[in-house]
């Protein structure tokens, strides 16, 4: 359901009853959707879904075989020779 501000604002009960009722409200300054409302258990469950950086990161696809054999071969020294 769609609430214009001054609604919101002056029935914040009734909205909070429909947000638990009938789910995600929206909020609309001069017709436009400007914010929209969330339960609190729908937002933990939005933000709680989110893998952290690491597990992201960590869950990328592996190295193919000509990869990781080019970095087992490379000098474990942090010293490089470049042509300039």
């Amino acid at each position: 359901m769609n609430w214009d501000i001054q609604s919101a604002k002056s029935d914040l009960s009734k909205l909070l009853r429909q947000l638990r009722e009938k789910g995600p409200q929206t909020i609309t300054v001069h017709g436009k959707p400007a914010a929209f409302v969330l339960a609190v258990e729908d937002y933990e469950r939005l933000i709680g879904a989110k893998p952290s950086l690491g597990q992201y990161l960590l869950s990328g696809p592996g190295w193919d075989e000509d990869f990781a054999e080019k970095v087992n071969r490379r000098s474990n020294t942090m010293i490089r020779a470049i042509d300039l």
